[in-house]
């Protein structure tokens, strides 16, 4: 029994039993902006109810009982017999059932798939974000599939299937699969050339023997990888399996687990490659070329995984402020606390609209959009992923010292934060593969500079910054060095033409003045006085 002087009051109640999509007005809008209207109302009622599942105390439970719980390997049976096999706990797998049952592997096969997988996907990673590295990796293998229209005939309806079924089979035998990738190697990161993985023909047509490692191994229990290898005729992409279809295992020996920063509830694994059987996918010597779909629809999923975080922590700011009162009224109606909410809802909408405009123009399919893909896709992942710590940062610092104690959910938030960053290249491998797409593939700037273009004349500040652009752009000397402060500003200035397009104007006004308009602060909390600040955060807050 709790003593008589010990009266709990003044707290937060815990933010469950919402609708983690409808709360969120520029998701919402996004979607409805997107998505053709005939498909509408399917994708607001499947969206609203994943939302409401990913609200529930619940679905928040196995979201905590995965983290706590993290996976663990076995590398033999109790006869000794080598098995490689990953545990996890029973929440890790109902998570991970439900985002497949939701779609979040099948955006290629459905009507606007791309658009509500975003959207459904940054509502899942708000629960729990490491069983979206699996789901990510089964939907990216689709389109490295299809350069092997054998290979997709046979797999694709497995990635793509609503159905998880756990356990390590023969693909044959299962209604649903799963993808991992292994491209890193210990001497070369994300100089995947210097890979030392031999790959050697076998007597059947496109099969080889794999012999070598992986430093890093994407989802290890997974059905099937795609992995980069030396053939005789260079870096080649291929598909193994982890069970034959014999029914035997295949190779893979994992060696062990990753002992990570955040992402605890996910397994990523160094593994071993010692006869392995694998098929090739696409081309000798054209790996990379191969599997550089699979790479962007990867780092779209950076961006929408750090948008996810920074849209639940700043949901956990709102809420708490709006219940706890301090110096004689809520925190939530202070000015100076307004104006930090207000900052990181900025920064949480021009990363939704950023991203879910990403997602579009993947189901928009035509040339102009594939161009304007190849360089906003690293532009975004590059900027948004790095905004995503210290939003997450600013945001725990809301909650005071509640925000630094576990039972909050914001240490965990906080761990997760640099990861997206770092997964798929850092922040130098983004904006160098920007200067790539614009030297080698010149129509992508054209696609990016006319997206921008549209929003012309709309605002003074994002006007400014689009001609200080074309400035920097038509400056070559020493572009390499700068690569990151250009590439910033190339993100920004997009975020704006969209907020200028589609935002409310108390949002978009207050986004070019700060990040555009140069009228901000170095730390969030630093937006100009006179803006209508209370509107910025009321629509942040919505329908908590």
């Amino acid at each position: 029994m709790a003593a008589t002087t010990h009266t709990v009051t003044n707290q937060a109640p815990p933010l469950v039993e919402y609708d983690v999509f409808t709360a969120d007005r520029a998701l919402v809008e996004a979607v409805e902006r997107h998505l053709d209207p005939a498909l509408l109302d399917e994708a607001r009622g499947e969206l609203s109810a994943f939302g409401r599942s990913a609200g529930s105390s619940q679905v928040q439970e196995w979201g905590v009982q995965a983290n706590e719980n993290p996976p663990k390997l076995r590398t033999h049976d109790r006869y000794g017999n080598r098995i490689d096999e990953v545990e996890f706990h029973p929440a890790w797998h109902r998570l991970l059932g439900k985002g497949v049952s939701a779609g979040l592997t099948a955006a290629w096969v459905r009507p606007g798939g791309h658009v509500r997988r975003a959207a459904a996907f940054t509502v899942w990673s708000q629960v729990e974000a490491g069983n979206g590295c699996p789901l990510s990796m089964t939907h990216a293998a689709v389109p490295a599939l299809r350069t092997d229209p054998a290979l997709a005939a046979e797999w694709e309806p497995r990635l793509t299937s609503l159905v998880y079924e756990r356990g390590l089979r023969p693909a044959a035998q299962k209604a649903g699969v799963l993808f991992g990738m292994g491209m890193t190697e210990k001497q070369g990161g994300s100089d995947v050339r210097a890979n030392t993985t031999e790959a050697r023909p076998l007597a059947e047509d496109g099969t080889y023997e794999l012999r070598g490692h992986k430093w890093f191994c994407s989802a290890p229990m997974s059905d099937g990888f795609l992995v980069l290898a030396q053939a005789p005729g260079g870096l080649t992409c291929f598909l193994v399996p982890r069970v034959l279809e014999d029914g035997t295992r295949n190779v893979f020996m994992i060696q062990r687990l990753k002992d990570k920063l955040g992402n605890r509830s996910n397994a990523s694994s160094e593994v071993e490659f010692d006869g392995t059987w694998a098929r090739r996918v696409g081309e000798e010597g054209r790996g990379v070329r191969t599997i550089i779909e699979m790479v962007a629809a990867t780092r779209l999923d950076c961006v929408l995984g750090s948008t996810a975080l920074m849209r639940q922590a700043l949901v956990q700011a709102i809420h708490h402020c709006d219940y706890r009162e301090a110096f004689g009224g809520r925190l939530i109606d202070k000015p100076l606390m307004r104006n930090v909410l207000a900052d990181l809802a900025l920064e949480s909408e021009a990363a939704t609209t950023l991203a879910l405009r990403l997602a579009a123009a993947y189901d928009d399919g035509s040339e102009q959009e594939r161009a304007f893909l190849r360089l906003a896709v690293p532009a975004a992942k590059y900027w948004v992923t790095k905004r995503c710590t210290p939003v997450v940062v600013e945001a725990s610092e809301c909650l005071g010292g509640n925000g630094y104690v576990e039972e909050s959910g914001m240490p965990r938030l906080l761990r997760e934060s640099p990861l997206n960053s770092i997964w798929e290249g850092a922040g130098n491998v983004q904006a160098l593969d920007v200067l790539r797409a614009m030297q080698r593939e010149p129509g992508s700037l054209n696609a990016f500079l006319q997206e921008v273009g549209r929003a012309r004349g709309a605002d003074h500040r994002l006007d400014g910054a689009i001609k200080d652009l074309l400035t920097e752009l038509a400056d070559l000397e020493g572009i390499e060095a700068r690569a990151r402060r250009l590439v910033e500003r190339m993100a920004l200035v997009l975020q704006g033409s969209l907020l200028v397009r589609y935002a409310p104007a108390e949002v978009a006004d207050a986004f070019c003045a700060s990040r555009l308009g140069g009228d901000w602060g170095t730390a969030f909390g630093t937006l100009p006085h006179t803006l209508d600040l209370a509107t910025v955060v009321e629509r942040a807050r919505a329908a908590l």
